[in-house]
């Protein structure tokens, strides 16, 4: 039998269930494949960063592939609902009997799913689906009356209580050479119509394929996974793994980083243990449960509040606001230094992504479905769950929400987490010269002072905007 890999957010060889299924079942040989789908990403607010690596990325996969004598067929489609005739005519033209693939979560990449599935066993040919961007598939954790968590300390206590009982899985190994198909691998193109290539030096950040992945989480264990729990919240210092892109396309597995931290420390999944190695599992499994909440309640994955009440919530609509947040122009240093990094990187902190998300959605009050959309057209790590979870965190309006009239403040989180202004000094240098207070408040020089640097003045007054934040939500909240 001769199988068909379908790649999708999984580019990498090692620690890959459904190619490791292919090559264990196939007797004449495994093609792979990975369809392009410019249209449905642009529908998906794809950012021009990620596609890029994503591109490069490929190209690394096809070398590793070919060394097994594994091509990589390379089709452009367009949209999802291309999907189907592209894979079947792929099976057809390579001799494939059957096709395996990994679930994804999103609806409409679940509905894809479902369309190819019933493509291939209509033509004949089997399918076999396996679990790869999780640890437990979704449905598999439940409450005891049987629902899907909502909250994450329950979640966790869940999942953390099973994988000590049951033991994690171990990663898998890369393929052995397989039998020559005398099937020729497609070129993968250096860019897509309609997605600007990135900067110089993305390359230099964002290296790609599973070699600078694992090269990455081993540099983050032996250089900072120690001392992640005291220094992950300083965006000034290189304090995170920064792995996050390498996960959103599948360049390294989940299990693959679990195992990295158990070596490090064998208690990490002891919820009752504090270590850099422990707090950065409970990280991994925000992203399990955030993945899990897309497939238990599909309404997220529409732009929906998981709490459907505030669904009706009367947002501000000021362009000028949101345009000022965008450029990083809002006049509160630890917000804009955080946007520019975004704008220039593809990447930001997670401390500033909750900061910067909730003055959006709390001082200035517009809708943080605005964020989450720009978020996406810019990360480099882009991926619904987790930027969906983490926006509707930051606007009370998600699952285990922060209270809303828990507003972070973006002078004391700048003076706490960036307390010599290194951070906001590298990303606005109009304030060279500035510091301690001045520096995280620099309206303190004055208005001329400010201007004459070539910056702003605040577009919202701190206090103010929390308390109309807090009036709006209370206000909603009493009118249900």
């Amino acid at each position: 039998m001769r199988t068909l890999v379908w790649f999708r957010r999984d580019l990498r060889t090692h620690d890959h269930p459904a190619l490791t299924h292919a090559c264990r079942q196939g007797d004449d040989g495994v093609i792979g494949v990975f369809l392009l789908q410019p249209d449905q990403w642009k529908e998906h607010d794809e950012a021009p960063i990620k596609i890029d690596l994503l591109l490069r990325t490929l190209s690394e996969l096809s070398r590793a592939l070919s060394e097994k004598n594994i091509p990589l067929r390379v089709v452009t489609v367009g949209r999802f609902d291309g999907a189907p005739a592209a894979l079947t005519k792929v099976a057809e033209e390579t001799g494939c009997e059957a096709l395996v693939f990994h679930a994804e979560y999103p609806i409409h990449e679940r509905r894809r799913d479902r369309a190819v599935r019933e493509a291939f066993e209509g033509a004949g040919l089997t399918v076999d689906v396996f679990h790869d961007q999780v640890l437990f598939e979704p449905g598999e954790v439940l409450t005891k009356a049987g629902d899907v968590y909502g909250v994450y300390t329950p979640f966790r206590r869940n999942v953390s209580q099973r994988l000590i009982t049951e033991g994690v899985p171990s990663p898998l190994p890369a393929p052995t050479k397989q039998p020559d198909t005398g099937v020729s691998p497609d070129e993968v193109p250096e860019a897509i119509a309609g997605f600007k290539r990135f900067p110089k030096g993305s390359e230099a950040r964002w290296p790609a394929g599973e070699e600078a992945a694992r090269k990455r989480l081993q540099a983050f264990v032996d250089e900072g996974l120690s001392r992640y729990h005291e220094e992950r919240d300083l965006p000034g210092i290189e304090s995170t793994s920064k792995l996050s892109p390498y996960l959103a396309l599948g360049m390294i597995s989940v299990t693959q980083c679990l195992h990295a931290a158990l070596q490090v420390d064998p208690d990490a999944l002891d919820m009752r243990h504090r270590s850099g190695p422990s707090v950065w599992v409970s990280e991994l499994l925000w992203r399990e449960f955030y993945k899990h909440l897309l497939v238990g309640f599909p309404r997220v994955s529409r732009h929906g509040s998981f709490h459907r009440q505030y669904d009706g919530l009367p947002w501000r609509d000021s362009e000028a606001d949101f345009d000022a947040w965008c450029e990083g122009r809002t006049g509160y240093p630890f917000v804009d230094a955080a946007m520019r990094q975004l704008k220039a990187t593809g990447w930001m902190h997670n401390r500033m992504r909750m900061v910067v998300a909730m003055f959006l959605s709390k001082h200035l009050l517009l809708d943080w479905r605005k964020g989450e959309q720009f978020f996406m057209r810019h990360l480099v790590d882009g991926d619904l769950a987790a930027n969906n979870g983490g926006w509707q965190w930051s606007a009370s309006t998600g699952a285990d929400g922060a209270p809303y009239f828990r507003i972070f403040n973006p002078i004391s989180q700048g003076q706490r987490f960036d307390p010599d202004g290194a951070y906001i000094l590298r990303w606005v240098p109009e304030l060279e010269g500035l510091t301690g207070k001045d520096l995280h408040q620099p309206w303190r020089v004055g208005k001329e002072e400010v201007e004459r640097r070539g910056y702003v003045m605040p577009i919202v007054d701190q206090k103010a905007g929390r308390e109309r934040a807090i009036a709006a939500f209370k206000a909603y909240r009493e009118d249900l």
